[in-house]
């Protein structure tokens, strides 16, 4: 087990390509806390949003300083869902910090009960903009009982027609066509790995916790998150997100994919990612709707 010292990241945001339109690195992700930082150049100045705040703000101060990003440079916090290791209750408590919060309005009550809900607090349920150039398409997923929020995140480039396109989605609960087609032809997909289901079912966990995990509505197995990216087929990169400490290997993760076509790259819960460069490509057709072949996720 790594230290709770973060370890530097291994590449430099200073080292993007001049033909990228965004980079993303997850500063960590796990039941320890989940937070990935998006920047988006933007003329003269960047644009600079968090995925989620599951971290300490004064952590997250760290591993941003360790990029050369300020707290006060966030622009916006996106929001999959308000479960603590994705929602830090350290975030409602401070006071000088003022961009603001986007959660989905399924999640409202949840706001109201951790005390993030305040002015800077914006409400969405259908796609939005923001900046003039990103746009932000949600999907409500299955997860526990409030669900969750997938991203398709679009970057518009300054060439005509050309856009870079994320995908985002943690704590999915079970593969589904609506999470496939949500996410499907994204150049890069950030999506979960959480656990395998042999060490799952063998690990001292109590049984109510494993059917919680592996019951359809809580996190997917590595060989879920495989069978969803096959039938979403990533451009060029996938991240692979919220391993579990107890019950998963990255050895297990890398093996699943060492012959896809796609780039991976495995997060942490200790140490961030690279940074992963987003490059504009031709504005995609609609997407297609994919009925998906029989999922994994009723083999545990």
């Amino acid at each position: 087990m790594m230290p709770e010292d973060d370890r530097p990241c291994s590449s430099s945001l200073d080292a993007m390509p001049d033909d990228a339109v965004g980079a993303l690195c997850v500063l960590a992700s796990g039941s320890r806390g989940n937070c990935s930082v998006l920047v988006v150049p933007d003329g003269g100045t960047r644009r600079v949003l968090l995925l989620d705040a599951g971290l300490s703000p004064k952590r997250t101060q760290r591993l941003l300083a360790d990029h050369g990003i300020e707290l006060w440079e966030i622009d916006a916090v996106l929001f999959t869902h308000l479960d603590t290791d994705h929602a830090h209750l350290g975030w409602a408590r401070r006071r000088r910090f003022d961009a603001p919060l986007y959660v989905h309005a399924a999640h409202r009550g949840r706001a109201d009960r951790l005390g993030i809900t305040c002015h800077r607090t914006e409400l969405f349920r259908e796609r939005f903009t923001l900046f003039d150039r990103i746009d932000i398409e949600p999907a409500l997923l299955s997860h526990d009982a409030l669900g969750v929020c997938a991203f398709r995140i679009s970057i518009r480039d300054a060439g005509p027609n050309r856009v870079a396109q994320l995908g985002f989605a943690t704590d999915v609960g079970r593969p589904s066509e609506a999470l496939i087609n949500h996410v499907h032809g994204c150049d890069v997909l950030g999506i979960e790995s959480n656990y395998c289901p042999r060490m799952q079912l063998s690990s001292p966990r109590p049984e109510f916790l494993k059917r919680r995990i592996m019951g359809g509505a809580g996190h997917l197995s590595n060989q879920e998150c495989l069978k969803v990216v096959e039938q979403a087929s990533p451009r060029s990169h996938v991240v692979l997100l919220h391993l579990s400490q107890q019950c998963n290997d990255p050895a297990i993760v890398r093996g699943l994919h060492q012959h896809a076509a796609y780039e991976t790259t495995i997060s942490s819960q200790h140490a961030p990612t690279p940074w992963v460069w987003l490059h504009a490509q031709a504005k995609p057709q609609p997407r297609p709707i994919v009925r998906t072949q029989p999922l994994l996720w009723a083999e545990h």
